[in-house]
């Protein structure tokens, strides 16, 4: 194949498969962690009917703490909504501690500064949107 052939054929490919090369990064901080020990954990979400539960996440990642602060880089993802939800796993558990009705026991935050009232709040409340050039957001973690 000649050098023009393959360039032809790969712009060809490119054309068609357009998500892939829209692929975009969300960078997101966690800011005001209590304490250095332990982790954060992130959970990322893209439909409404599934937030924020476990079985519904799209992708997640546990992070080490440094100055009270969390960082980590979601890649690959389409130009879209998500929201977010954080927790402190300050005592290593991996599990969201919590006492009776739910109350929290650890500290925790959704994107976009949307509250937890009697329940995590909705999708649209939390939902950020990723540009194709990608974004990073702040999330200033919650206390229980």
């Amino acid at each position: 194949m000649t050098g023009l052939r393959v360039f032809v054929l790969i712009a060809a490919l490119a054309l068609m498969l357009p998500g892939v090369l829209s692929a975009a990064e969300l960078t997101v901080e966690v800011l005001g962690v209590r304490s250095n020990a332990g982790l954060v954990h992130f959970g990322l979400y893209d439909n409404p009917e599934s937030f924020p539960t476990d079985d519904g996440r799209m992708g997640g990642a546990e992070v080490g703490i440094s100055n009270n602060r969390a960082v980590t880089v979601f890649r690959g993802l389409l130009p879209g909504r998500y929201a977010l939800a954080v927790f402190h796993d300050e005592n290593g558990n991996d599990e969201f501690d919590q006492v009776f009705f739910g109350l929290p026991l650890e500290d925790f935050a959704f994107s976009n500064g949307a509250v937890a009232f009697f329940g995590p709040p909705g999708f649209d409340d939390a939902a950020v949107t990723v540009p194709p050039e990608g974004a990073k957001i702040t999330i200033r973690i919650n206390g229980p």
